[in-house]
């Protein structure tokens, strides 16, 4: 864990829970993609900059869940460097508390207000601010996050950020958390289509061709949309549906897992009302879901 690894030209990642990438802007300087989860990831990051005698540039953030800003506070304050992040993604960057309180729906008590939901605070840029690298191009990826991005390095190396899960995690968590199911779709058509040297998912192994993985993606999105909507042939509440889909794919339940399957789970109810395929009522103030009777 924690090794830097080369995968083109000038651009390397190192092996850690949420993949961190890095791009040699010159002989001593580098710009970081996303940071790692806490500050102790800071400190492996500033050791192997140091180990190969790199300063650091600037952090590009593909966005703000935890595990990819976390150590953002630390290595600004080691190097004084700019972070750059993408719209909302800023936003929660400069608030991370805005995480675990989307996640729960309101002011989240204090078991959720922990580094896994909730990274330390970091001053943030925008994309659009003058000091952005230009060389970087910027991928949006809308879907698993509010705004989302990867980025493509001038050797062709596309960091992808958590646009795809590994075949094992699909397999292992089933229920991956999506802000927005149908922009996530869209996002998994356009990944498909892309061509580059070497693509870096941050949940994944590298690999040259992205197709494959986002098919397997795209197939379980549509897997989970469809079996929510069956459950929903008969008259059921979110806790209900919630409890039935952890029961059908074996997740135990924890705070944490509550709040992101059950803001997933929000999500995909979203998406298959407003595509005509569930409809939500109110009954005896009771929010009920069914599925929407196909005629003939």
């Amino acid at each position: 864990m924690y090794e830097l690894i080369q995968i083109g030209e000038r651009s390397y990642y190192i092996q850690s829970p949420a993949k961190i990438g890095i791009y040699l802007a010159n002989d001593q300087e580098v710009y970081l993609i996303d940071s790692g989860n806490d500050k102790d990831a800071g400190r492996k990051i500033r050791k192997i900059l140091e180990q190969n005698g790199w300063s650091l540039k600037a952090i590009l953030n593909t966005h703000s869940n935890a595990d990819h800003i976390g150590g953002n506070r630390y290595l600004q304050q080691q190097y004084g460097c700019d972070i750059f992040a993408n719209g909302m993604e800023a936003a929660f960057t400069k608030y991370p508390q805005l995480e675990p309180a989307l996640l729960y729906g309101g002011y989240p008590f204090q078991d959720l207000r922990h580094k896994f939901l909730m990274a330390a605070p970091s001053e943030a840029k925008e994309l659009t601010d003058s000091g952005f690298p230009k060389e970087i191009e910027v991928i949006p990826l809308p879907g698993h996050f509010l705004d989302m991005v990867g980025f493509r390095t001038p050797d062709q190396t596309v960091f992808l950020a958590d646009c795809l899960s590994s075949a094992a995690a699909l397999e292992k968590y089933q229920l991956t958390f999506i802000y927005d199911v149908e922009a996530y779709l869209n996002t998994l058509e356009r990944v498909a289509a892309m061509q580059a040297e070497m693509f870096v998912p941050s949940h994944a192994e590298p690999v040259k061709d992205i197709r494959p993985l986002a098919e397997c993606n795209r197939k379980k999105v549509l897997e989970i949309a469809d079996h929510i909507t069956e459950i929903c042939r008969e008259p059921i509440t979110f806790e209900a549906l919630l409890q039935r889909l952890f029961s059908d794919y074996q997740i135990t339940m924890t705070y944490e897992q509550y709040v992101l399957v059950g803001s997933t789970v929000r999500s995909y109810l979203s998406y298959l009302k407003d595509s005509g395929k569930i409809e939500g009522y109110i009954e005896n103030n009771s929010l009920l879901w069914r599925k929407i009777r196909e005629e003939g």
